[in-house]
Parts: C-alpha cells; sequence; structure tokens
C-alpha cells in the first residue's frame, strides 16, 4: 500500500513539474541576482507569502483556473456518478445549501492549489539560482544557514559590494 502510495505522489510530481508549471508559468531564462536569491531564500525559509515577490516568473491566472477546474471536475465528476441516484432524491433546499458548501470548497482549494504551484515553482527558482551562486554548498544544508547570515548582514548594515564575501566568509568558517 506504502508503495502505491509513492508511486502515486511522484506520479502527480512529475505530472506538475512537467504539464502543469510550463502551461500556467511563464519563467525567466535570465539567471536570478545574488541579492534577490537571498532575499528570495529567506523569505521561502520564514513561510512568508511568496506571489509577486520573486522575479523570474509569473503566474497566468486564467490558466491555473483552467487548470484547477479540470482537476475539480476529474475529481468531482466521478463521485457525482456514483451518488446520482441519492443525489436525485434529496430535497432542493440540501441541494442548493451542497452548491453553497461546494462552491466555497472550490475557492478555499484553488487558494491551496495556487500557493502549492507558486512555492514549488519557487523552490526550483532558488534551487537554480543557488547552483549559479553557491556551487559548493548543498541548497539542503545550507538555505537555512544563509539565510540567517544574511538577516545578520541586513542587521550589520553590510554594503551591496561586500555582501557576497561576507555570507561565503560565514559559510565557510561555520562549516570547518
Amino acid at each position: 500500500m506504502l508503495r502505491i502510495f509513492s508511486w502515486v505522489k511522484s506520479a502527480v510530481r512529475r505530472f506538475t513539474d512537467e504539464k502543469i508549471i510550463p502551461y500556467t508559468f511563464s519563467l525567466s531564462d535570465d539567471p536570478m541576482l545574488f541579492r534577490d536569491l537571498l532575499q528570495t531564500n529567506k523569505m521561502y525559509q520564514d513561510g512568508l507569502k511568496l506571489e509577486g515577490k520573486i522575479p523570474g516568473f509569473r503566474m497566468s491566472i486564467g490558466r491555473s483556473y483552467l487548470v484547477f477546474i479540470a482537476l475539480w471536475h476529474i475529481i468531482l465528476l466521478p463521485a457525482a456518478a456514483v451518488f446520482h441516484k441519492m443525489l436525485e432524491k434529496i430535497d432542493c433546499h440540501l441541494l442548493i445549501i451542497m452548491s453553497i458548501l461546494f462552491t466555497g470548497m472550490f475557492f478555499a482549494t484553488y487558494a491551496i492549489f495556487k500557493e502549492y504551484l507558486i512555492d514549488t515553482v519557487a523552490l526550483r527558482i532558488i534551487r537554480k539560482a543557488w547552483e549559479n551562486h553557491f556551487p559548493h554548498f548543498d541548497y539542503g544544508l545550507h538555505a537555512r544557514e544563509v539565510s540567517k547570515i544574511y538577516a545578520e548582514a541586513l542587521e550589520k548594515e553590510i554594503p551591496h559590494k561586500n555582501l557576497q564575501l561576507y555570507i561565503l566568509d560565514r559559510l565557510v568558517t561555520t562549516n570547518k
């Protein structure tokens, strides 16, 4: 059972990466600047909302709604077909209340879907920029540390031209 769940999870992630993200997002080919990487990484590590704050991508809201509506119907239509006989015998007042609840669920789950896509694309962009600016440091091991060092650099008002040297020096000295 665990293997099936793992397979489904990897298939969903692969479908998201290969089909949904290229359809709903416009990604820039330009590399992210060092300061933008630090700022974006800090926001991501702090769990802040990333929509509209990361350079390098733009989300098409219309396309994201189309994708979400298609996914919603893939789940909803088979359930409606299974429960059709029961649903046709329910009082119309109850059906109106159910339609209100399903509409609320639609928009609530769309917000979750949208945040998931934005976080996925943001992490992809951050990792790509990380490989460019920190090729000798693993993202998974050092992302939080770089975020903390960047916060310290902002507090100490380190000049922009010395920021990269300051962060690399601190990374090297803390990892010895």
